[in-house]
């Protein structure tokens, strides 16, 4: 398995982000873990000792200081991007005639705008290495348009549409671009979120018949950032335990 890449991944502070982080240093990887809070990441290094190869970054990626900030941060440690997990993300639950017009535009600009934003300011550090992996976070809530969540159902789908162009402009430099799209997934911000009742739903309604964790997305992620996955681009990879089969 490569080792020794340069692993950019957003939203890392977060219950997916962190496993993900994880898995790739554990591989021999160097990880630029970037999220918003600065106290979030520094427990997300507490977390690994003192010597690994972390670098973490606070920035709000919705905007563009904070991806410039980002790709100015890479530059001064790595001066390159070999893979690029887009896995921030805000889910937010209101009703359609509840959403404010300025509720609205911050989950697309976190969701969306944000995937777009990152990857504008660091695809450059992988064209000029000639070979790069995306994948970007989608939703399994793109399937079934769920309730309650209009605007963010509307930035996954963005985000599957992007991957799909995106894929076809970047190819010629040896880069791939993915979606994975997670069933909901037991965090603490969900277990905070969501209740019960929804929980068991999602288990009834799968062919696994579990919580999906955390840990469930490493595999899938690792494949698609690895040479294995070198003929898969413009994807959208279901990874819900058997709730959606597209």
């Amino acid at each position: 398995m490569q080792s020794n890449r340069v692993v950019v991944i957003t939203g890392a502070a977060g219950g997916i982000g962190a496993v993900l982080v994880a898995r790739f240093l554990a591989n021999g990887d160097t990880v630029i873990a970037t999220d918003l809070s600065e106290q979030a990441l520094d427990r997300l290094r507490d977390g690994f000792d003192s010597d690994a190869a972390l670098v973490t970054v606070a920035a709000d990626l919705s905007g563009e200081d904070g991806n410039a900030a980002l790709a100015a941060a890479i530059r001064e440690h790595a001066d390159r991007v070999d893979v690029l997990i887009n896995c921030a993300g805000w889910f937010p639950i209101t009703s359609f005639e509840d959403i404010e017009p300025e509720e609205w535009r911050r989950v697309i600009d976190v969701n969306l705008t944000g995937t777009y934003l990152t990857t504008r300011a660091l695809l450059p550090l992988m064209k000029e290495n000639g070979w790069g992996r995306i994948v970007n976070f989608g939703s399994g809530s793109f399937f079934d348009g769920t309730r309650f969540q209009a605007h963010y159902v509307a930035a996954k789908a963005g985000v599957i549409g992007f991957t799909r162009s995106l894929s076809r402009e970047v190819g010629d430099w040896g880069i791939t671009v993915n979606v994975i799209a997670p069933g909901l997934t037991v965090t603490e911000p969900v277990r905070r979120t969501f209740p019960q009742e929804v929980l068991e739903a999602q288990r009834a309604g799968r062919a696994l018949k579990r919580d999906q964790v955390p840990e469930d997305l490493v595999g899938p992620v690792f494949f698609l950032a690895s040479p294995d996955a070198g003929f898969i681009t413009g994807q959208t990879i279901n990874v819900d335990g058997g709730k959606f089969m597209t």
